[in-house]
Order: C-alpha cells, then sequence, then structure tokens
C-alpha cells in the first residue's frame, strides 16, 4: 500500500501540486486521471521520487520515502517496476534481453535462473513467439506488452504505468487492461497507472484519483465515477472521446445503457 499526506510540489514557488491524501491499495488497480495540465505527471514522478515534494510525505508500507537514505531508496527501487509510456524498449536488445534487464541489475540470479524468469512471464505476457525479436520486428501492442513483462519480471510489489494504452487501437488498448489488472490480482501488486484512457476507467479502475489543477478533486471507484457529486469530474467524464462517441451511438440506436460501447473493441 502507498499512502499520501499533504504532498505538495512547488516549481519556481508556483504550486503545481496539493494532494491532501490519497491510498493505493495492494492487489488493486489504482488510476490517476485528469486533463492535461492537471498534474498527473508531476504526482506521478513524486511517488517515484523523480521530483523531491516541497512537503507531505509519501509512504510505501508506512515507509516515508523522502526520509530513507540512498541505500534503502535502492531497496525500494528493486521493488517497483515501471512501465514508461512509450515502452521505453533498447533497440539493441531482443525480446528476451530486455526482459532481462532488471535481472541483470538487481538481483544474483545465475543465467539459467534468469531465463527461467523471463520465460515465466514471456508466458504470462503471451509473447512466446517474439523472445529472439527485436523491438523494431514487433506491433506497439507487443512492444507494451514487452515493457510490461520487464517491469514484471522481478515480482514487484508496486507497479507504475504511465499511459499504458498511449497510441494504441482500442482493442489492443482492452488487451493491455485485462493484461494490467490479472498482473495486479496474480501478483498482489499495488497498481498505481496515470492514463487519460476513459475505457480504462470504466472497465479497471478499482479505485481512482481525479486531480484537477494539481489538486485532488475526488476520490473514488469505477462504479461510482458516473455519479459523483463533482461537476469538475462528470464534465471530464463526458468530454472524453468515448464518451463522444457513447452520445453519438445512443441518439443513433436510441439506447439508455452505456455497457455495449463501454467494452466494445
Amino acid at each position: 500500500m502507498i499512502e499520501v499526506k499533504n504532498l505538495t510540489k512547488s516549481f519556481s514557488g508556483v504550486e503545481v501540486l496539493n494532494v491532501t491524501s490519497a491510498t493505493f491499495n495492494k492487489g488493486k488497480v489504482n488510476l490517476v486521471i485528469g486533463q492535461s495540465g492537471s498534474g498527473k505527471t508531476v504526482f506521478f514522478k513524486s511517488l517515484l521520487n523523480v521530483y523531491l515534494p516541497t512537503s507531505g510525505e509519501i509512504l510505501f508500507e508506512g515507509r516515508d520515502i523522502n526520509k530513507m537514505n540512498r541505500e534503502e531508496k535502492e531497496h525500494l527501487r528493486s521493488e517497483i517496476g515501471t512501465v514508461f509510456q512509450g515502452s521505453a524498449l533498447f533497440d539493441s536488445l531482443t525480446v528476451e534481453e530486455n526482459i532481462m534487464f532488471p535481472l541483470d541489475m538487481f538481483t544474483n540470479l545465475n543465467l539459467n535462473e534468469k531465463k527461467k524468469r523471463v520465460s515465466e512471464v514471456i508466458e504470462s505476457v503471451h509473447l512466446e513467439d517474439a523472445d529472439k525479436k527485436y523491438p523494431s520486428e514487433i506491433s506497439g501492442g507487443m512492444q507494451k506488452r514487452v515493457a510490461i513483462a520487464r517491469a514484471i519480471v522481478n515480482n514487484p510489489k508496486y507497479l507504475f504505468c504511465d499511459e499504458p494504452n498511449s497510441g494504441l487501437d482500442p482493442f489492443t488498448s482492452n488487451v493491455i487492461d485485462d493484461l494490467l489488472l490479472e498482473i495486479t490480482k496474480e501478483y498482489n501488486t499495488t497498481t498505481i497507472i496515470n492514463t487519460h484512457d476513459m475505457n480504462s476507467v470504466m472497465t479497471i479502475g478499482e479505485n481512482i484519483v481525479y486531480l484537477k489543477n494539481g489538486v485532488k478533486e475526488w476520490e473514488g471507484n469505477k462504479d461510482i465515477v458516473m455519479t459523483a457529486d463533482n461537476k469538475n469530474l462528470i464534465d471530464f467524464v463526458y468530454s472524453s472521446e468515448l464518451f463522444k462517441e457513447l452520445r453519438e451511438y445512443l441518439i443513433e440506436n436510441d439506447k439508455t445503457s452505456i455497457e455495449n460501447i463501454i467494452t466494445k473493441p
């Protein structure tokens, strides 16, 4: 579990983030949502200790990352898996070698042990036939699955994903969402996803933090997001591409249920 308490971040004296409280639970898919400029990226990087907060606490199982010494932070990093927006794969390494990279960095496993672990995660993300290929030889969706496999190869306690569906078609986005949900449950990770994908919100958003102008305005889950008592959140939800499409669908088909469009590829 990760807890945030009275977290603020300022640049040149201008406050861009103010999150009084937020809780990200183990075994849950936690989403951070908001418009461009809402503070999602600053919040995400603060959680990862890329940005040092101006004030406040970020507690990993009760341990404040900002009070850890270098050795403690290095240990924490070994417990974190990260999926970057652009996948950030090494072009000169094969799929297998990309996935093995964290094992080389953070473990003392021998080569056979590493290969066994890599094979396990390759199977879990359904990339059995791509292990010897290079990133340029596989699709964007497959690259994202490689990035996820690399992030989980160390059995991390915490999984951070920055816009994992960026640049993907709707069908592949659904595949990635399902995979992240499956991995979260299988490994009992604390998964935090920075996203603007409303389909992800409605299908895997077990806990959702909504930011506007750097301030947390709402926290809840996918079951109550549509009835939230927050005008800014509702405006954000209904301004998304998914719900623009929804309105067109409802008008065209005279439907009152959103069920079909939420899950359609």
